[in-house]
């Protein structure tokens, strides 16, 4: 086996939260106004993807304990068509850890470092992800155990002084227009329920494996909560103007104000996302990694770690010229393209694995 490292059960929640949560912080409260409208907070409760994708792991797990789905693929597909489909899963996973880089960039460049070359805050970020994978996948779950505290912790110091601001006028008529908004609301959120998938590349190398079920379904309660209540209190200072910005949760920080003397904490925000954007690189970096390793038939992932990172930082500058294209392309193709990849195709690879163990038995 590639790797001999192992990790909790514990450890891989974390890692699921981490790897999800950062980037859907960022940008959800905005693009998902544009459908649900004061319906937002409802929208991650709907967001049923992620319940399938953990449904579809924990059953092909239990059918292939020591393997992936991409390792599955190739059996279940045999030699050639097996490995043109995982050289395809490889290729989209690059490009969606691409577009994670790139929304890190964005977000850096236009809210804090102005005038700083996107390309370089990029490589930085890449190149200390690289090193973390190259300690292996317990480095990468220790690091998810470590932050994890530090950015829940942020994140409830983001909203508790503002509670008082909040304006609860702004959460009605609920259903309004009906139950429609919210569950296209909930559309758009697929993107980040579907990434659930991961699990599959981490549940072979996990040591209390028994504890899986529960770990990942807790992981998952864990991210709809957060999204559902970053999104509400989105909505309760920013109203109608939740929509008009880019980062609506960065405002939040900016409009704290303890007794005029502690305000303007959009630094505690700059934490946040670069803790979190952080584990979820490494997170998708690993996966690349080993994935490519195993596609490639090499006996270590190490010696690829580099030249995948320079290859993640080009894949990082291609998907879009800038924010606005970024953030229309995770609203639409992107999201078409992730429950194509993530759960549709892994569904039919269960209904086809389901259907070889029958016709064997």
């Amino acid at each position: 086996m590639i790797e001999k490292g192992r990790i909790s059960a514990s450890q891989l929640g974390k890692i699921l939260y981490m790897a999800i949560i950062p980037t859907s912080l960022l940008t959800t409260p905005a693009i998902t106004f544009k459908y649900a409208k004061q319906d937002l907070w409802l929208s991650p409760i709907w967001a049923i993807s992620g319940f399938i994708t953990v449904f579809i792991v924990l059953r092909i797990y239990r059918m292939y304990p020591s393997e992936n789905i991409i390792q599955i693929m190739e059996r279940i597909g045999r030699r050639i068509p097996g490995k043109i489909i995982s050289g395809i899963y490889l290729l989209f996973i690059l490009y969606v850890n691409g577009v994670i880089v790139r929304e890190y960039s964005e977000f850096v460049v236009s809210s804090f470092l102005h005038t700083t070359p996107i390309v370089v805050i990029s490589g930085l970020m890449v190149l200390v992800c690289a090193m973390a994978v190259r300690g292996g996948l317990e480095i990468v779950g220790r690091f998810a155990e470590l932050f994890l505290p530090i950015f829940i912790t942020l994140f409830l110091f983001n909203i508790i002084p503002i509670i008082a601001d909040l304006q609860w006028s702004n959460l009605f008529p609920i259903f309004g227009e009906g139950i429609r908004p919210s569950i296209e609301g909930a559309f758009v959120l697929q993107t980040w329920f579907s990434e659930m998938i991961i699990a599959s590349f981490f549940l072979p190398f996990v040591a209390d494996h028994h504890n899986a079920k529960k770990t990942l379904s807790r992981s998952l309660l864990a991210i709809m909560v957060t999204l559902s209540v970053s999104n509400l209190a989105t909505l309760l200072l920013l109203g109608e103007l939740t929509g008009n910005y880019s980062y609506p949760f960065l405002i939040l920080a900016r409009y704290i104000n303890i007794s005029n003397f502690i305000n303007h904490l959009e630094s505690l925000y700059m934490i946040i996302w670069v803790l979190g954007a952080f584990v979820k690189i490494c997170v998708f970096y690993y996966v690349t990694v080993l994935v490519a390793a195993q596609w490639m038939k090499l006996s270590n992932y190490q010696p690829i770690v580099y030249p995948l990172g320079l290859l993640l930082l080009l894949f990082s500058q291609w998907v879009a010229p800038n924010t606005q294209v970024l953030t229309e392309a995770i609203a639409g193709p992107v999201t078409l393209a992730m429950i194509t990849m993530f759960v549709i195709i892994p569904a039919l690879l269960l209904c086809i694995v389901w259907i070889v163990n029958r016709l064997h038995n």
